[in-house]
């Protein structure tokens, strides 16, 4: 009797393996194209890359909405992992906030990010709890290096999101891979101006979370 039930065991977990395989292979596809072309790139187009059939695609993704919701999620919440690790193996926490800026540049947050507000709900709960979780992740780093005297003290959440998606552009569509010789010198450099102590006064007040999701 267990002679037979095992190969049966082996039969039923293999397809959830392949279809889980599949999946990714779709979202890193549909990642890449968005990118360099933009959210309207063809599905069937996205299907040819990843190696999987356009059937595939629907099966995982009624719509377009859902993989790009599905593509924004996986980057945020794959930098917002990188920066854990990084916290957790430094203990320093401006080095982590080093990583993860560079980290979100690599993963070009900024170039799919701006699809959120024209393609689908952005407060749909998946895309939310992503977002929590980058932010509260941000907030407990910044909180850290401050806390250190390694983070100047007048900047907040929202400054440097707004910073890290406005050096990390130009967005998708427009050749905006040819910009990956400059944007990590300058995001150096803009984490470099971070550091305490501050060399000069800020004009206004900190950007918060809040005034960021309201601007």
């Amino acid at each position: 009797m267990p002679a037979t039930t095992a190969p049966a065991a082996r039969k039923v977990s293999r397809p959830r393996a392949d279809a889980l395989r599949n999946r990714e292979r779709i979202v890193t596809a549909a990642r890449e194209m968005f990118v360099e072309h933009g959210p309207d790139v063809p599905l069937d187009e996205i299907a040819r890359r990843a190696g999987v059939g356009n059937a595939t695609v629907y099966r995982n993704f009624p719509d377009r909405d859902a993989l790009v919701r599905e593509v924004v999620c996986s980057v945020m919440d794959r930098t917002a992992e990188a920066a854990e690790v990084a916290l957790a193996e430094t203990g320093d926490a401006f080095a982590a906030l080093e990583h993860f800026v560079h980290a979100a540049a690599d993963e070009r947050i900024s170039a799919l990010c701006p699809m959120v507000s024209t393609t689908f709900d952005q407060h749909h709960p998946d895309l939310e709890a992503s977002r929590e979780r980058i932010e509260r992740l941000v907030e407990e780093i910044m909180g850290r290096a401050k806390a250190a005297g390694q983070l100047r003290p007048d900047v907040g959440v929202g400054d440097l999101l707004i910073v890290v998606a406005q050096l990390s552009r130009p967005p998708a569509g427009t050749d905006c891979l040819r910009g990956d010789r400059f944007i990590h010198r300058h995001m150096q450099l803009f984490l470099d101006g971070l550091r305490a102590p501050a060399r000069s006064a800020l004009p206004g007040e900190a950007v918060s979370i809040k005034e960021l999701r309201e601007s």
